[in-house]
């Protein structure tokens, strides 16, 4: 296999796939737009309440970890739909094992979020 030389184009091509997924997750998926519109309230707390820059560092891997297992959940989901249509014991456990990375995944960061925003909720209040 001859080693192909370094191209813009082909970088830029690359990206144009990457926010083609993005597009597809987020209007195929209603988990995926679940999660994004929960990312836009922690992202308008984060400002409202004046998060530290280490708070919107957790927040924004928090945000990341999410999605990005949610994404890489529909590609599993997908490549099992297409291997099989029917219904198989066997697929329905990938699905539910990945399903389960997402659910980690939301639950780690609704738990950051409660550590982060409870406090000062709280004292924006008093």
């Amino acid at each position: 296999m001859k080693p192909s030389n370094f191209s813009i184009k082909q970088r830029i091509k690359s990206f144009t796939h990457a926010f083609n997924g993005l597009r597809i997750v987020f209007s195929e998926e209603h988990n995926a737009r679940i999660h994004l519109f929960v990312a836009v309230i922690a992202v308008i707390l984060g400002f409202v309440l004046g998060i530290s820059s280490m708070e919107w560092v957790v927040i924004v891997f928090a945000i990341a970890l999410v999605i990005s297992m949610e994404i890489i959940n529909s590609s599993i989901e997908n490549v099992a739909d297409f291997i099989s249509s029917e219904r198989n014991e066997m697929i329905k456990k990938i699905k539910d094992l990945s399903a389960a990375a997402v659910l980690v995944s939301a639950m780690a960061a609704l738990i950051v979020g409660l550590i982060i925003f409870l406090p000062k909720i709280f004292v924006f209040f008093q």
